[in-house]
């Protein structure tokens, strides 16, 4: 049909479509929800959402994930031609990996006005002395992005808590 838009799989919106998809796994397994794919030459080479409590990791963010993910399939650590879409700025933890493995381009939805490291709180993926920066795309999608994490954390307040971490233990 003629009057159908058509859909640019190569878009900023249509991956970060896809890291929210991830995210929303991350939402229904009770985790930040986080989605992050990599992206290299037009083609989904990774994909993640947060597991941090899944795993017991506090390294295993989307970003992390994803990024393990596409070195193996690359076959190197180097991700010198791909693109990373996150739903939330990336943390210090994640931005400096960004950096070791040579990203060429990140791509994010929400800011972080409190840890972010792409730019908001602080910008690693451009830092001047580094060996290499990122170019960097915040607030793709952002609406969306901000939603979702939003309403997470609005649950979050309404379940029960342990009065203390003693008690969190013994359950």
């Amino acid at each position: 049909m003629p009057d159908e838009p058509i859909i640019d799989l190569h878009s900023d919106d249509y991956f970060m479509g896809e890291a929210l998809r991830q995210a929303g796994k991350a939402y229904e397994a009770g985790e930040v929800p986080i989605g992050a794919v990599i992206v290299r030459a037009g083609r989904i080479i990774a994909r993640a959402f947060n597991q941090v409590e899944l795993l017991k990791d506090a390294t295993a963010h989307a970003e992390m994930l994803a990024l393990t993910q596409a070195e193996e399939v690359m076959g190197d650590w180097r991700l010198t031609d791909c693109t990373l879409y996150v739903t939330k700025e990336p943390c210090p933890m994640c931005a400096g990996a960004m950096v070791h493995t040579r990203l060429a381009r990140v791509v994010f939805g929400a800011a972080d006005l409190k840890a972010g490291a792409a730019g908001s709180a602080m910008n690693l993926l451009q830092f001047p002395t580094l060996n290499h920066r990122s170019e960097v795309t915040p607030g793709v999608c952002e609406a969306e992005c901000r939603a979702l994490l939003q309403n997470f954390f609005a649950a979050q307040r309404l379940l029960p808590r342990p009065k203390n971490k003693s008690d969190a233990r013994q359950e």
